[in-house]
């Protein structure tokens, strides 16, 4: 973990009069990927078909939760253990994220002509890393 601060761009994406949703790249399995910065998730989250696409091995998980948000509080969901997650110069050697179907999401944003997203950064990775959220500029600061 780095003690300096490490500044990620944000693509500010246009929800068409329902808002906007920063996105930012990282990196895992040596390929890039978007995510959704989502300060109201709890914790990171990756699609499940996505995921496996990126990497068959991803070792998921049943949990024994089930995840609130995303309009429902019965969605069945699993975990992931990833290693080596880059945001942006940050590092991150391992990280548990939770595992859904996030489809529904790309679906939305394919109608909207946005692109397609591996899930979201939340709360977990933001409290840890001090995150600051600077829409003025576009980007993500951690620490």
């Amino acid at each position: 973990m780095t003690k300096s601060k490490v500044t990620v761009p944000l693509n500010i994406i246009d929800l068409h009069g329902d808002g906007f949703h920063p996105l930012l790249d990282v990196v895992l399995f040596k390929k890039t990927f978007k995510l959704v910065l989502d300060t109201g998730a709890s914790r990171t989250a990756f699609d499940h078909r996505l995921l496996l696409e990126a990497n068959e091995e991803a070792l998921i998980k049943a949990s024994e939760r089930l995840s609130t948000g995303l309009g429902t509080n019965t969605m069945i969901s699993s975990t992931a253990m990833i290693t080596n997650i880059w945001i942006g110069n940050l590092l991150i050697p391992e990280i548990e994220v939770a595992v859904l179907d996030l489809s529904t999401i790309n679906i939305a944003y394919a109608e909207m002509g946005h692109p397609q997203v591996l899930g979201v950064l939340g709360s977990d990775v933001l409290m840890k890393y001090n995150a600051v959220i600077d829409y003025g500029k576009r980007v993500l600061v951690l620490k």
